[in-house]
């Protein structure tokens, strides 16, 4: 179960990295959400969460932490605030400039501004 969990931390991480490198804006969105989804599971990994355990000392033989599943909770609401406001500045971004890429220099192209072209409208 441990390398299933490390595997899928793994892949998570890569996955977040490969769409944060990306030049638009949507896919560096979804890279900082894959990466949030990769740290949270490797929280409760680190937590040692035992199944059919309760909080609570004295009710079971190894009661669990529930610090992990405290700071697990606290960061999906943080990520998904980040979210939100990283939505808002990426449509504010693409009302402005009329495109979504990352590098606001660019144009719709792949080729770059030249230096002394104010790219504007």
């Amino acid at each position: 179960m441990e390398i299933f969990v490390a595997a899928t931390v793994g892949l998570l991480t890569a996955v977040g990295v490969y769409l944060m490198l990306r030049l638009r804006s949507f896919p560096v969105i979804l890279g900082l959400t894959f990466l949030s989804y990769a740290v949270n599971l490797f929280i409760f990994a680190a937590g040692r969460i035992r199944t059919a355990a309760a909080p609570i000392v004295g009710t079971t033989d190894t009661p669990t932490d529930p610090l992990p599943q405290a700071l697990v909770l606290t960061a999906i609401v943080i990520s998904f605030g980040m979210t939100a406001v990283i939505v808002m500045m990426a449509l504010g971004s693409y009302l402005e400039l009329g495109h979504d890429r990352v590098d606001p220099d660019q144009g719709e192209d792949d080729t770059p501004a030249p230096a002394g072209k104010e790219t504007g409208a």
